[in-house]
C-alpha cells in the first residue's frame, strides 16, 4: 500500500521585538505551539535590520527598547520596508496621547502590557489575514468591497460615488479597519504636509457618512474621542 501523503500547513513567521528575555520566551513558546515561528531582536537596530531583510506575516513590537525608540522604529519600518508588514505595538503606556502617536507613526494595532498570550496571537492572526487579503487587491468589510489598485468601491456589488476626498478617507479607514485612525494619520494620508482648514477633515467625514447612510444601515463611520475615526459594523435588526 503506497505511503499517505501528508501536507504540513505552512507556518506563520513573525518578528518579536522585546527586550525582556522573560517576556520573549514566553511569547515565543506559545507562538510555537500554535504553528508560528519567530524571529526575535532585542533592540530596534536588529529589528531594523531583519524587517529589511524578511518577509514577516506581523511584527510584534514593544516601545521600551533599550537603542531606539519603539515608535520610531516602527515608523522607519513603514518608510523602508520593501514589503508591507502589519505590526501591533507592545507597551506599558496606556496613555491615549502614546496610542495616537503609535498608530499616527503607521501602527497597525495596540496591546497595553499586560496583557493575554491568547488575545495577542489572535490579534496577530487578524492582522496577518487581513493582510494577505489586501495584497490580493480586494478588500471587502461587510456589504463593501474595494478594488485597493483601482480604488473602486462597491455596495451590495453596486457602485458607490464618492468624492476624491471621500475615497481616500474611506480607504484609509477601511485599511486600518478595525482599529481607529487618527486625526494627524487621516490628514497626513490625505493631505500631507500642506493640512487644511481644522474643520476639513471633519466637513468630509460628515459628507462621507451622509453618502454611506444612503446605501447601507449595517457600515457606520464613528467616531473615537479623543483619538479619530473608524468603520465599524452594526448589528442588523430582527423584524
Amino acid at each position: 500500500m503506497p505511503a499517505k501523503k501528508v501536507f504540513a500547513l505552512k507556518k506563520q513567521l513573525a518578528l518579536l521585538v522585546e527586550d525582556n528575555t522573560t517576556i520573549a520566551e514566553q511569547i515565543s513558546e506559545f507562538f510555537d505551539a500554535h504553528r508560528w515561528e519567530v524571529d526575535f531582536a532585542h533592540n530596534g537596530k536588529t529589528a531594523l535590520s531583519l524587517a529589511q531583510s524578511n518577509t514577516y506575516d506581523v511584527i510584534i513590537l514593544d516601545l521600551g527598547l533599550p537603542d531606539i525608540d519603539g515608535v520610531e522604529v516602527c515608523q522607519k519600518i513603514k518608510q523602508h520596508s520593501k514589503v508591507s508588514v502589519p505590526i501591533i505595538m507592545l507597551t506599558a503606556r496606556d496613555a491615549v496621547d502614546d496610542k495616537i502617536e503609535g498608530f499616527a507613526k503607521g501602527a497597525d494595532d495596540y496591546l497595553t502590557k499586560p496583557f493575554n498570550l491568547r488575545e495577542l496571537i489572535m490579534r496577530c492572526k487578524a492582522l496577518a489575514r487581513r493582510h494577505h487579503l489586501h495584497k490580493q487587491n480586494i478588500l471587502n468589510i461587510a456589504e463593501l468591497e474595494i478594488e485597493l489598485n483601482s480604488s473602486q468601491f462597491s455596495l451590495n456589488n453596486m457602485p458607490l460615488s464618492l468624492t476624491p476626498i471621500g475615497s481616500k478617507i474611506l480607504l484609509v479607514l477601511a485599511t486600518h479597519y478595525p482599529q481607529p485612525v487618527s486625526r494627524s494619520a487621516l490628514i497626513n494620508s490625505i493631505w500631507g504636509d500642506i493640512p487644511p482648514d481644522t474643520d476639513a477633515l471633519k466637513a468630509h467625514i460628515y459628507g462621507l457618512r451622509q453618502t454611506l447612510n444612503k446605501h447601507t444601515h449595517s457600515l457606520r463611520i464613528t467616531t473615537v474621542m479623543h483619538l479619530g475615526y473608524r468603520i465599524e459594523i452594526q448589528a442588523r435588526q430582527e423584524a
